[in-house]
């Protein structure tokens, strides 16, 4: 047995590992993922997408982008190339020729008629008429009244895009026409013919890059991180991606969108005042922090308020904890009943996660920073408590009789006894834990407890913006960060140690 116990070591792992796999279908899993979506997913935190839409009309296209376009109200890509041309197109003039009838009435009220006989039959055979018009009968529309010429639709003639060439880099381009959709990747062409409101419909097999689910039905085509595309009978849905975050600086709205890095520069070292009321760097500033996209000062404070959360919870769960510990700690006091009430009203405040604390807080206090400092408070004094009374029960007691022989009262033999030698231990936990607790305020701020947590939640709740989750991932990514220094280097003072 004592040969084998490495290999019955490892098969226990092995199994155990098989049963999971098996537990959790996570072959399954896999295999049914949509690593496409994934993907999709994964770009839209490096990249943007702008998505122009184009319909199919009565021999005509239009074109139109989404109200909140990354390319501003009226968007001009260059890109996206259009070719025009003049229509005819002719429409009813009944309109024109309404009180044309030579006196003649027509046997119509303001609301029409609503059955009968028509104006030119006998006055025995007419309808009752009131306010409202006849209440007889409506004559054909095609006829026009005795002596008059029959009414012919007009004729109008405007302009309408009847080509447009997307570009989505290098080979790969999209020609729509009424009626007709040509999708060039690389060195392969796929020809579509759409039947307005009815089907889509491929000339020969589908390549790789192009999936049918039924025929007649929509085609898409896919250009790797370009983008891709989705032609229906109805409309094309153009989704063109771009390197980078889409007015990240500026918004659509501010006078400096547009404008290159120099451009920007120049405003506001030597140019002009845009606004009277306030200098150009003023502005550029407001216009930063204010941005409707991005919306940086509403992050940076909700980034804020989880810091101000982790440490105000820390702060109040170490305080309350450490007299407490004394109180738990079997040999500072010698009261059974005090340590076991204590030690259990320590293990209940961290058996409850400080998600479920967060959630009862809410709704306790409504949502905000307070349920999150509350959730905090709650879990770190169960946990500060066991740890804190587990170091004073390991303490060297040579230090403490060593002060009670020289006379001192019970509370200076605690004081110069027993602080200096868990002090250290104490403020290092804490400190970790404050650390720990900036990740666990992002968490709890998903459920309406305040902090960065709940635009976080919001962003990735709409499942489109997710340049604006990296963007808020990488900002916590960086606080943690330097609090984790701030803390290894505030703890390896405390215990004596030069940081390394």
């Amino acid at each position: 047995m004592e040969r084998l116990r490495g290999f019955l070591v490892a098969a226990g792992i092995g199994l155990y590992l098989v049963f999971a796999w098996w537990l959790f279908a996570i072959g399954q899993v896999v295999s049914g993922g949509n690593w496409d979506i994934a993907g999709t997913y994964l770009a839209d935190w490096v990249s943007y997408e702008v998505r122009p839409n184009i319909d199919f009309e009565d021999n005509a296209l239009a074109i139109s982008f989404p109200r909140f376009s990354p390319l501003g109200d009226d968007p001009r890509p260059e890109w996206l190339v259009t070719e025009t041309a003049l229509v005819e197109s002719r429409s009813s003039a009944a309109g024109e020729a309404a009180g044309q009838g030579g006196g003649a009435t027509s046997g119509e009220g303001f609301l029409g008629a609503l059955g009968g006989k028509p104006a030119d039959s006998s006055p025995a055979e007419r309808p009752q008429e009131s306010f409202l018009g006849p209440v007889g009968g409506q004559a054909p529309a095609s006829e026009s009244a005795p002596g008059q010429p029959a009414i012919q639709p007009a004729a109008a003639t405007r302009e309408v895009v009847v080509r447009a060439d997307v570009s989505l880099g290098g080979e790969n381009r999209i020609l729509i026409e009424p009626g007709r959709v040509a999708v060039t990747r690389g060195d392969e062409t796929l020809v579509l013919d759409v039947e307005r409101n009815v089907s889509v419909t491929p000339q020969g097999d589908l390549p790789e890059w192009a999936s049918q689910r039924a025929p007649g039905a929509k085609v898409i085509v896919r250009f790797g991180f370009a983008g891709r595309a989705e032609i229906e009978d109805d409309e094309v849905k153009v989704r063109r991606r771009f390197l980078g975050w889409e007015n990240f600086v500026f918004d659509t709205r501010s006078s400096y969108w547009g404008k290159p890095a120099s451009e920007v520069l120049g405003l506001v070292a030597f140019g002009e005042r845009i606004e009277p009321a306030r200098s150009n760097l003023a502005l550029a500033w407001d216009n930063i922090v204010n941005n409707a996209d991005w919306q940086h000062g509403d992050v940076w404070l909700k980034l804020l308020q989880t810091i101000v959360m982790a440490f105000a919870g820390t702060v109040l769960a170490s305080l309350l904890a450490f007299p407490l510990a004394f109180a738990a700690a079997r040999n500072i006091t010698p009261n059974r009943f005090a340590n076991q009430a204590l030690k259990r009203f320590f293990d209940f405040l961290r058996s409850v996660d400080m998600l479920i604390w967060a959630l009862f807080f809410t709704r306790a206090f409504g949502p905000g920073p307070l349920a999150g400092i509350s959730a905090i408070f709650f879990t770190d004094t169960g946990t500060f408590g066991k740890l804190y009374s587990e170091a004073l029960e390991n303490i060297d007691d040579k230090q403490r009789e060593g002060v009670r022989s020289v006379g001192a009262s019970p509370a200076s033999v605690q004081r110069f006894g027993v602080v200096p030698q868990v002090l250290p231990v104490f403020l290092s936990q804490s400190l970790y834990f404050w650390e720990s607790n900036t990740r666990s305020a992002t968490i709890i701020g998903a459920v309406g407890a305040g902090g960065i947590g709940l635009k976080l939640w919001e962003a990735m709740r709409t499942n489109q913006d997710w340049e604006n989750v990296a963007y808020m991932v990488i900002l916590i990514l960086i606080v943690v960060f330097v609090f984790d220094n701030i803390s290894t280097m505030l703890r390896q003072r405390l215990i004596g140690r030069q940081a390394g």
